[in-house]
């Protein structure tokens, strides 16, 4: 089973930048698909971005396009997120997710019921 480890987050100021990055680990899984979603207080867990892993797609939630960006370190089986001119809004636990099943393909990456691994979130904070 696999296990995600991510790092980064803190609090920074609008217009700021962050970067966060997250490890898959464990054994005996394939990388199907890996992604970012959020939660702010009293919401639910949004979709930011995710990544088909073999082809390499990515796509954004349009709130993010533009000024967040999405790679990964293939060999590592890490990937990062680039948070740049980052605004209030953007405050929340920010959560990877991992799928390793490929019932979806390379279709509906935003759908968060198709990733089954997620790490346990890092706070962003994001000031006015």
């Amino acid at each position: 089973q696999a296990q995600l480890s991510e790092s980064g987050g803190g609090l920074v100021q609008a217009g700021d930048s962050l970067s966060l990055s997250c490890t898959a680990s464990g054994r005996a899984f394939s990388i199907y698909a890996m992604g970012w979603f959020r939660q702010a207080p009293g919401k639910v867990r949004e979709f930011v971005t995710a990544m088909w892993w073999s082809g390499g797609e990515i796509v954004y939630a349009d709130s993010v396009k533009g000024r967040f960006t999405f790679s990964r370190d293939k060999a590592k089986k890490t990937v990062y997120l680039q948070m740049n001119n980052l605004k209030p809004e953007d405050t929340a636990i920010y959560f990877c997710a991992l799928d390793t099943n490929n019932w979806n393909g390379k279709f509906n990456l935003p759908l968060r019921s198709r990733y089954d691994a997620w790490g346990r979130g890092t706070q962003v904070t994001v000031s006015s």
